[in-house]
């Protein structure tokens, strides 16, 4: 269906902002492929910002991400967790992407907090320092003092935040619709897909609301783990813009190299514990700390792990985690059958798969780690070949997924800054094996085969229905029959182009022509003739520039 991109009009300003940063970046093309020349008029075709000649195409992107504002720049992290679909020489320019923001007015997070509330500053905290510890593009967070004597942090959501993400992510979703429309051979990276897993990414972190269920999830959920501590929320001054926690005072794991600090426990062991609910989380609970980046982390005085910022979560379900499983441990045993079938029941194949060359190139995968036991394999380079093979095949990786992978390359990063010897497959593998060995209990193979049962219960109940159903429609002629010709939408709006100019060039020729005549006769209507004669023959000479300009002539 032809993309009606009315929003991109409604919010003209920032269209016109894009497409001049697009232009000047070198992306000229792109833009008159899109047909948004129209909104750039003042900026001469061709015309590139200073040394952009220079540039690869990966780090204009970067440039023009940078320049667009916090919301492009969070859409380019995005893309560069997203391998599957996304060219490794672009990742490696977007992962360099950086937030350039300067932390608001103190006033206005004051004000913010005093909108949440209803109630004056003073009264919900006993001390507020204006002076804000941190800022990002969404947020920045303050330290306070209740009034009974707690040490927190308070995060306070940026004042024109939502409105101004939800007016980018509508521009998005519009220049998404018109790249798959308009530029064919760039529906492979999914433009749609990729803005909504965007969409639903960027409104999770700016609901502070559901940041402080999934921090209290977490601390339900390994209160009773030794080496870990989740910081405790403050449900009382914690509202939908305002996040209020426990301040958690440790040390950044660089920090730990120096060794005038002691800790009661070795740097090993607080690795292992991060590894271990690391891997809790993703194959047991089934949501993860999307970011363990060494920002996001602190070692407290009693040698405890603690992560920071729970507003970027992935989400994996049975099937999937099922998957991962199943994956290491097919790897363990170098079965080619059954990593192929792991990763085309994982992701989504956007064509028909070959199997003689998916096999072929998992046997070269599984070549890479041939004889190497599973706790001694690079697990954050396995998954990276994994996601290779997966996207030289054109199967879609899901979101979460690639985000599980992202954190796991983070995660063994922040673990071998704790520890220079740290090797996250030691812990992964007897892992794993416990949770195969798990998955066939007695108890765990019967749930299973009822859960199985019921399934084919509901299944066997429902079909009749949809059997009549089925029938009743043929009967009434309701089914259709749908034929798809590929090509044929651009042969459709090529007639209409034409069209378009034909009846343009029609309704000129005769202005042109009447004004002609009424101008060689004369006559008291000569005063609106001679200007009608020298606009129809502007514009005529504008539609002929137009189609040779196009190539079309």
């Amino acid at each position: 269906m032809r993309p009606r991109p009315l929003r991109l009009i409604r919010n003209l300003n920032r269209t016109r902002e894009i497409v001049q940063v697009l232009v000047a970046e070198g992306f000229g093309d792109l833009v008159s492929r899109l047909r948004l020349r129209p909104l750039n008029p003042f900026r001469r075709r061709g015309e590139r910002a200073e040394g952009v000649e220079r540039l690869t195409a990966g780090a204009r992107v970067r440039r023009a991400l940078e320049q667009l504002g916090p919301t492009a720049v969070k859409f380019g992290q995005l893309l560069s967790t997203r391998p599957d679909v996304i060219p490794a020489e672009l990742i490696d320019e977007l992962s360099l992407l950086r937030e350039h923001v300067s932390p608001f007015d103190g006033a206005l997070a004051v004000r913010q907090i005093e909108q949440a509330f209803g109630r004056p500053v003073d009264d919900l905290f006993a001390e507020f320092d204006p002076e804000p510890l941190g800022a990002g593009s969404l947020a920045q967070v303050h330290r306070a003092v209740t009034s009974d004597g707690e040490l927190v942090a308070v995060k306070v959501r940026r004042p024109q935040a939502i409105d101004e993400v939800e007016r980018d992510l509508e521009l998005l979703h519009d220049l998404a619709e018109l790249v798959a429309y308009r530029v064919p051979e760039w529906r492979v990276f999914d433009p749609r897909g990729l803005v909504r897993h965007f969409t639903r990414t960027v409104r999770r972190e700016l609901d502070f609301d559901r940041e402080a269920r999934t921090i209290e999830e977490f601390g339900r959920l390994f209160a009773d783990t030794p080496g870990f501590r989740v910081p405790r929320v403050r449900p009382d001054l914690s509202a939908s813009a305002v996040l209020t926690m426990e301040f958690i005072e440790g040390h950044g794991p660089s920090e730990l190299a120096d060794r005038s600090l002691t800790l009661p426990v070795a740097a090993g062991e607080i690795a292992a514990t991060g590894a271990d609910c690391f891997m809790r989380q993703v194959f047991e609970l089934g949501f993860f700390h999307g970011d363990p980046h060494p920002g996001n982390i602190r070692v407290l005085a009693d040698g405890s792990l603690c992560l920071l910022d729970y507003g970027m979560v992935g989400y994996l379900d049975g099937p999937t985690r099922d998957g991962l499983v199943d994956l290491f441990a097919a790897i363990a045993r170098q079965d080619v059958g059954e990593v192929a079938a792991v990763m085309t029941r994982i992701g989504e194949p956007l064509a028909e798969i070959d199997e003689r060359l998916l096999r072929a190139d998992v046997r070269d995968f599984l070549g890479a780690y041939y004889g190497v036991a599973l706790d001694r394999i690079d697990v954050g380079r396995l998954l990276e070949d994994f996601l290779a093979v997966l996207t030289g095949h054109q199967i879609r990786c899901p979101g979460d997924l690639s985000l599980l992978i992202r954190a796991t390359v983070a995660l063994e990063g922040t673990g071998r800054r704790i520890d220079p010897g740290f090797n996250f497959a030691e812990r992964l593998g007897p892992f794993v094996e416990r949770v195969v060995r798990d998955r066939y209990r007695p108890d765990r193979v019967a749930s299973r085969v009822a859960e199985e049962a019921l399934g084919v219960a509901r299944a066997a109940r429902g079909l009749p229905g949809d059997l009549s159903r089925a029938v009743r429609r043929v009967a009434d002629g309701d089914v259709e029959t749908r034929v798809e010709i590929p090509g044929l939408e651009k042969v459709i709006v090529e007639v209409d182009r034409t069209g378009n100019r034909i009846v343009v060039g029609l309704i000129m020729a005769a202005l042109i022509v009447a004004s002609s005549l009424v101008i060689r006769g004369g006559g008291e209507f000569i005063w609106f003739a001679v200007p009608l004669f020298v606009a129809s023959s502007l514009l005529g000479l504008w539609l002929v520039y137009g189609i040779v300009r196009s190539g079309s002539l």
